[in-house]
């Protein structure tokens, strides 16, 4: 049985932040891991965003199974 299934067999869902470059280019290879839920995603991102934006990322998009759930959201360190 794969990660993304649960015993029922039926697929969970799939929420990942898609990273942005200052020009728009998504960072590779993927920062963020995949979640199955959006709480944990959120979460991760609210733990590390500065992070994140130290390392070249300025915009963060919530993916859910691959479509835009979310405004993006600008990654600034103040």
């Amino acid at each position: 049985m794969s990660p993304a299934e649960h015993p029922a067999g039926a697929i969970r869902p799939r929420w990942e932040w898609e990273l942005l470059d200052e020009a728009g280019e998504r960072l590779e290879p993927s920062l963020s891991p995949v979640f199955t839920t959006q709480y944990d995603a959120e979460e991760w991102l609210g733990e590390r965003w500065r992070r994140l934006a130290a390392a070249g990322a300025a915009e963060a998009r919530l993916m859910h199974d691959g479509t835009l759930a979310a405004p993006p959201l600008a990654l600034r360190i103040p």
